[in-house]
């Protein structure tokens, strides 16, 4: 029998089994050959897959960590990055704020005694865009305005006239490959923000093999800037409307965004591979 990994899935943003968005995660002693890493997230078959590993003592950062979605590596995850603090908070593996070295820099995570863990993320720049051709007929909706997120994320944000519209929308996920590097994020004013939320949006990116991602965490650290500058407001609370549906309180800080949610372990198992 092959060498065992212990593999755990981990529904993050949300304090509830089978809502907010669901993650792989296994800690390992080291980075296995990519192969290996692609094959794993397949097999999981999750928007993400989070592969983290101890780093030594002294050094910037307390832990290497990779997230893979089914079909490629990606530069920014925040469910995945949640469920793995998660995961090192409830094992013992790891007490305190930790230090991830990524690709996208290093990101800390801070657990708190309320169930809670804070990630601080690099702020998403927001560039003006035209819309491009063809995404009001992919999306089913007319957008109010389009932003470029930059190199991290690579996501084209655009504003929609109401909550409604938002949810209400069925895109053609073929054509919204092209209008995009990662995918296309569409958000909307909360329609009655007394339910706990100021703005709502939903995430498209089949271009990394995820259709809808039912809660995005890196999404936010764009959706933090465009919404704290129209509300007035450095701390939101935004809704991802799938159909998983979860909730992201997010804190502006200038250049970082703080990203807070919950997370819960569904599935803890072996992975013989």
């Amino acid at each position: 029998m092959p060498p065992s990994h212990r593999i755990r899935i981990v529904d993050a943003f949300t304090d509830r089994p089978f809502s907010g968005n669901p993650a792989g995660v296994l800690l390992l002693d080291a980075f296995p050959e990519d192969t290996w890493l692609r094959h794993v997230a397949a097999e999981v078959n999750h928007a993400e897959t989070a592969f983290a590993h101890r780093l030594p003592e002294g050094g910037e950062a307390d832990w290497a960590l990779r997230w893979f979605t089914p079909t490629t590596e990606v530069e920014l995850c925040g469910h995945a990055t949640l469920a793995t603090a998660h995961v090192l908070k409830t094992t013992g593996a790891a007490e305190g704020p930790v230090r991830f070295t990524t690709r996208s820099g290093i990101l800390t995570t801070t657990a708190h005694t309320d169930g809670t863990i804070t990630m601080d993320f690099p702020t998403a720049p927001l560039t003006p865009a035209e819309v491009p051709a063809g995404v009001a007929e992919a999306l089913g909706a007319e957008p109010l305005v389009a932003y470029d997120t930059g190199a991290n994320l690579g996501d084209l944000l655009v504003e929609l006239a109401d909550e409604k519209t938002v949810r209400a929308l069925t895109p053609d996920h073929r054509a919204l490959i092209q209008h995009s590097e990662r995918g296309i994020i569409a958000t909307a004013r909360a329609e009655d923000p007394t339910r706990g939320y100021d703005f709502v949006s939903r995430g498209f990116f089949p271009r990394v093999g995820i259709d809808e991602d039912p809660v995005t965490g890196s999404a936010h650290t764009a959706l933090a800037p465009f919404w704290s500058q129209r509300l007035g407001r450095k701390e939101l609370t935004g809704l991802q409307g799938s159909a998983r549906t979860g909730f992201v309180h997010t804190e502006l800080r200038g250049d970082r965004t703080l990203l807070t949610g919950r997370a819960v372990t569904v599935i803890e198992g072996d992975l013989y591979a």
